[in-house]
């Protein structure tokens, strides 16, 4: 209090009205492209729940997913499933599942919209594969949701997490 009072005599500090207390800070803005982002976090949070319904519920039912996969060896495959296989193969279990985008950009046009990034997919903790993902996403009645998905898929040359 007394290098308050010194500071302010010298006219160093400029005296302000305290915060009312009970004032909270405005509410965030949603922004479009957080808006885009929504249904993608929902999925993640989705597969770390183990819940097809609720991935069900981010996405359009034409849709699918498509995953572009490398294996140690070099082999390559394409493999392709619909919404409703893709959900109904998320199998309850002990491990935990996490999936990081690592650096997201969203591109929109009207009521269409891409995200393409790196990700990081952990199995407790530990990087089990990790390469790109591509999102298309529709907006329908204000709301976005996932038409495909389609990843790369390796497990060497992983970033650590």
């Amino acid at each position: 209090m007394i290098l308050l009072s010194l500071l302010l005599a010298a006219g160093q500090v400029t005296p302000v009205a305290p915060i009312v207390k009970g004032t909270g800070l405005p509410p965030a803005v949603m922004t479009e492209e957080a808006g885009v982002m929504a249904p993608i976090n929902g999925l993640f949070a989705a597969l770390a729940a183990r819940d097809g319904q609720a991935i069900l519920a981010q996405v359009r039912a034409d849709g699918s997913a498509t995953v572009a996969e490398e294996g140690p060896d070099g082999a390559r495959t394409v493999r392709r499933t619909g919404w409703a296989e893709f959900a109904a193969g998320l199998k309850p279990g002990p491990e935990r599942y996490a999936e990081k985008l690592t650096d997201a950009a969203v591109d929109i046009d009207g009521d269409i919209a891409m995200v393409w990034s790196p990700y990081i997919f952990t199995v407790d903790g530990r990087v089990a594969h990790c390469g790109t993902d591509h999102f298309d996403l529709v907006r329908e009645a204000g709301r976005w949701k996932i038409l495909n998905i389609t990843w790369s898929k390796r497990t060497t040359g992983c970033p650590a997490r």
